[in-house]
């Protein structure tokens, strides 16, 4: 059965729902799917009808240029219920815009606001029994855009589709994590796409991390291209230290995700008289202030975690521990996001988004 939005948006509901199969009190990250995704395709110079469809696979081309040239761009949303069945989203327009600044550095087509947050809201509405409540979950949620038009020539696809994806998920890390600071391998260059969420970004951080797992590691805290002087990121998220009582993040450029999480905390930071330096600093800073104790926090912050506290660096054969403080400024930071996300306190910044 189909019917239509103000959009001209076709919606096609599964016959038979996956829900009664999925144990929400056992939720890997990112593995089950809803039932429905959303989907639009850009021909002819323009994005047609989207589509809500039941989630399936897809047929593309062998030749299509994703597989060849690696157009592909996407982002990470989570949506939350309160206590009142409500559905709550978290400063989604800074998702809309972002996809579309990596979609233009990677020569693809902008993806229109209002075809974005109508079908997003729309989908989470139809997907509303998909959003766990229990304590940690979310309804993880990836749009993504990526070339499907046919060619081998190297050059801008003609054709692109547009996706968004579902998945009831728990927590994304559990306790703390050891990292290991990499000082061969770079995650981007100046000039390159690190500030853009493409997807070859992530393909060439899983070799340098498989190399740092099997040293015993979680993941690699990335330093600049040039020296390997400079901290930059965490894994896949942005990175915060805490000096004394300073708050030290790097400066977004080229190479480093403007993410939305971080823009929180700096925020959040601010409010609470929190001093903040967002400067480049340096590895040899981080071990100094390491040796001599005012190192007292190191953690990273992502749209999938949150905050991940880090516990343990390490550097040229040596392992640095953090200290154990109470009333951290992780988890001040991660109970202050997660509050507003959940509806459980005030929003005095007009981040919260009600799916209406």
């Amino acid at each position: 059965m189909s019917t239509a939005t103000t959009l001209n948006m076709n919606i096609e509901k599964t016959k038979k729902s996956k829900l009664p199969q999925v144990d929400f009190n056992n939720l890997p990250f990112g593995q089950t799917f809803s039932d429905h995704m959303f989907v639009c395709d850009y021909k002819d110079g323009k994005w047609q009808t989207p589509q809500i469809i039941p989630y399936q696979n897809i047929s593309l081309d062998p030749a299509a240029k994703i597989f060849h040239y690696g157009q592909s761009v996407f982002e990470g949303m989570k949506a939350y219920k309160d206590e009142k069945d409500q559905i709550w989203l978290f400063r989604p327009l800074e998702n809309q815009k972002r996809i579309n600044i990596s979609s233009e550095r990677l020569a693809m087509p902008a993806f229109p606001e209002n075809y974005f947050m109508e079908g997003l809201e729309t989908l989470l509405k139809i997907e509303k029994d998909w959003i766990p409540q229990t304590p940690g979950s979310s309804l993880y949620i990836r749009p993504f855009i990526f070339a499907t038009g046919a060619g081998l020539h190297a050059s801008p696809s003609t054709e692109y589709k547009f996706m968004i994806a579902c998945a009831p998920s728990g927590a994304y890390f559990a306790g703390n994590v050891k990292v290991l600071i990499e000082e061969k391998y770079s995650r981007s260059a100046n000039g390159g796409v690190g500030f853009a969420k493409a997807g070859g970004n992530y393909a060439g951080q899983f070799y340098p991390t498989q190399l740092a797992v099997e040293k015993g590691y979680h993941q690699v805290i990335w330093t600049d291209d040039n020296t390997h002087e400079f901290i930059e990121e965490a894994g896949a998220m942005n990175i915060f230290v805490r000096i004394g009582d300073t708050l030290i993040t790097s400066p977004t450029s080229d190479r480093i995700l403007d993410g939305i999480t971080r823009k929180s905390i700096l925020k959040i930071a601010e409010d609470e008289g929190i001093p903040v330096e967002v400067r480049k600093f340096t590895v040899s800073e981080l071990t100094e202030a390491s040796k001599n104790g005012t190192l007292k926090e190191m953690f990273g912050a992502g749209t999938a975690a949150v905050i991940s506290p880090i516990s343990l660096f390490g550097h040229r054969g040596k392992d640095y521990e953090l200290p154990e403080i109470e009333n951290s400024y992780a988890a001040r930071f991660k109970k202050r996001i997660t509050d507003i996300q959940y509806n459980r306190a005030e929003d005095k910044f007009g981040w919260r988004h009600l799916v209406k």
